[in-house]
């Protein structure tokens, strides 16, 4: 540190030396700022791993997660095998919780528990009380049977021909499977996410040897013989005014090479009942082995409508006259909530706050008819959408590029016009979480099931587009 001494006597050699020091402080100071940057991208980076991998909220299911439920469930059962008196006292529920009466449509069977003829005490005559009635679940295991097709041989005692009644045909050419058992082994595959060797030892356990290879020929058969369903399904979809579009990785083996390569699932949602509609949902899937932009433009080359989507890049050149973009409010509070758990920040809290009346709005409209759902967003969520667009600029000028909270609200702003679009017409969703529903049934089996051969690969879009539409959509819309 100079002393005053030291400083020169002459104005200009002062000058000189301010404007040094000015500059090396004006260095030091970005130097400062983008360390401060790099450090918050870092904590964010890190905070978002975590979540993403430990999270309640995180979409994906970490193998150690379900080990330790696992482990839950054996303490549970080992507790529940101990003598009454050995185990510990429960603590007793503020609230007793109330037991769900049994489906009525059950088969019940009935037992009476028959009384002695005489009373116990006196041998006296016993007469009727009235009666105690408990049910109890039961639970009366699957099982094989074989259906023998017999198909007598009669002749004419004139010319001698021979009459027999044709063969029945069956799902798969000369095969052994039924179509209960076929849809058994598609459903405990690609729904239940239990891998054909699974099935192969549980059959085992019942008695009937099926081979793994067995199995996966009836799932082969089974594709070709769902081909005219699935195609109908897509005709179907790509009719509706709207459709919501995603696409997530699957990894797909190379015979021969030992490697696995990333593919991709693509997935196209009708779903229209939050607009008060009772037509159907349906979801078809499509197979590519990557994301390049021509594969959604092959899958929507017959589709004019809406495309709700996120911001893929892929999906640009598919907007114009034919499809209208209508983007994701979701995504877009997704990086702000991101921000929000990593960094504790007060902005991004503003803005989910902001946006969860956005929500509100479509929560109390969810299920109305189009035009009622148009009224109430343009008096409610027009001025709403008005507000957080002035403030989403105005925060922006006060925050460095470079940041996290930057970049979320320059997402929301390059966005803008498809995210306001649903606000135009009752017929739009204010997300795409009908598309990533539909996909939470692959991510699921990706985490535990193999990676699929590449042949069948395009076996899965097949299947998954029958029984998604059962096993993806409830009865009543999912909620944002």
């Amino acid at each position: 540190m100079p002393q005053a001494a030291d400083l020169p006597n002459d104005v200009e050699a002062l000058k000189g030396i301010i404007l040094e020091r000015s500059t090396q402080l004006e260095v030091a100071e970005a130097l400062l700022i983008s360390q401060k940057l790099e450090l918050e991208k870092l904590r964010f980076e890190i905070a978002y791993s975590k979540r993403m991998k430990y999270g309640r909220s995180s979409e994906q299911l970490d193998r150690e997660l379900v080990q330790m439920q696992l482990s839950i469930e054996d303490l549970e059962a080992s507790l529940a095998a101990k003598p009454l008196e050995v185990r510990p006292t429960p603590k007793e529920p503020s609230e007793k919780p109330a037991r769900r009466p049994l489906p009525a449509e059950l088969p019940r069977e009935e037992i009476v528990h028959e009384n002695p003829c005489a009373c116990p005490d006196c041998g006296g005559k016993l007469r009727p009380l009235g009666e105690d009635v408990a049910e109890m679940l039961e639970y009366v295991p699957s099982h094989f049977k074989v259906i023998k097709h017999v198909r007598p041989k009669l002749s004419c005692a004139s010319c001698q021909r021979i009459v027999q009644p044709l063969a029945p045909s069956r799902p798969i050419e000369r095969g052994l499977a039924g179509p209960g058992l076929l849809a058994h082994v598609l459903v405990s595959k690609y729904c239940d996410h239990l891998p054909l060797y699974r099935q192969s030892q549980i059959y085992a356990r019942e008695g009937i040897d099926l081979d793994r290879s067995t199995l996966a020929d009836w799932v082969g058969g089974a594709s070709a013989l769902l081909e005219p369903l699935v195609g109908a399904i897509g005709r179907y979809v790509f009719g509706a005014y709207k459709v919501h579009g995603d696409d997530t990785p699957v990894p797909v083996l190379f015979p021969g090479r030992g490697t696995t390569k990333q593919g991709r699932l693509w997935t196209y949602v009708r779903d229209d009942r939050p607009a008060g509609s009772a037509e159907p949902p349906a979801v078809v899937f499509r197979y590519s082995p990557d994301r390049k932009g021509e594969r959604p433009r092959a899958h929507l080359a017959n589709f004019t409508g809406a495309l709700q989507a996120d911001a893929y890049a892929g999906f640009d050149q598919l907007y114009g006259e034919k499809i209208k973009e209508v983007a994701c409010w979701a995504h877009v509070r997704r990086k702000f909530y991101d921000i929000q758990v990593a960094l504790s920040s007060p902005v991004a809290l503003e803005a989910l706050e902001q946006i969860g009346r956005l929500y509100k709005v479509e929560e109390e409209i969810r299920g109305r008819p189009p035009s009622e759902r148009h009224a109430v967003r343009q008096a409610r969520a027009g001025p709403e959408l008005k507000s957080l667009h002035e403030w989403l600029h105005k925060t922006a000028t006060g925050l460095s590029k470079k940041s996290e909270l930057a970049k979320a609200i320059r997402y929301a702003l390059s966005n803008w016009v498809a995210l306001t679009r649903y606000c135009e017409d009752g017929r739009l969703e204010v997300d795409n979480n009908a598309a990533e529903r539909a996909l939470r049934a692959v991510a699921l089996g990706r985490n535990y099931v193999r990676p699929v051969i590449m042949r069948g690969a395009m076996m899965v879009q097949r299947i998954l587009a029958i029984f998604s539409l059962h096993f993806l959509f409830p009865t009543e819309p999912c909620r944002a």
